[in-house]
């Protein structure tokens, strides 16, 4: 049986971080549209680097699982935090692990996710996203890991803002 995603819950958690930091910070979504994109993809590459897969001049292995779903979890941010100004609240993914080399499907969402800068409404968004959630079943992870580690990191960034991160 396939793993089956859903993110509803996930849209509320994450506008009202969004709020936070916006409140705090003085900013909004149009003003942070870029740098939320930009966020996004140097998320994601931290995530990349933390697998290790396109390492071909390296023996070393992977990083810990755990520190690859927090990475993961950090990307999940900045998509949800994406989708809010296009008025998603809901998305639901049905993951089947394919037979696709990882460093592709990667270079895929980087692909689809910058696409964003110059097309950002719901269809191309939904579309990255969704090749994101991909991801899961190839490096491993199931769906309730991947909302685990985001609402581990929700905890982290909450705390954060009332730090003064």
């Amino acid at each position: 049986m396939n793993d089956i995603i859903l993110l509803d819950d996930l849209y509320p958690l994450q506008k009202e971080l969004d709020e936070e930091i916006a409140s705090l910070h003085q900013v909004s979504y149009e003003s942070t549209h870029a740098r939320r994109l930009l966020a996004l993809l140097v998320e994601f590459g931290e995530f990349a680097n933390e697998t290790r897969c396109f390492k071909y001049w390296s023996l070393k292995g992977p990083g810990p699982k755990e520190r690859i779903l927090d990475e993961y979890a950090d990307g999940l941010h900045f998509f949800l935090s994406l989708g809010i100004p296009l008025g998603v609240t809901s998305f639901r993914r049905e993951l089947t692990k394919k037979d696709v080399d990882p460093t592709i499907a990667i270079l895929e969402v980087y692909e689809k996710a910058a696409r964003l800068l110059h097309h950002y409404d719901e269809i191309t968004y939904r579309d990255a996203f969704a090749s994101y959630l991909d991801l899961l079943p190839i490096f491993g992870f199931t769906s309730v890991e991947a909302k685990n580690a985001y609402r581990e990191k929700l905890s982290v960034n909450h705390k954060r803002q009332e730090e003064n991160y």
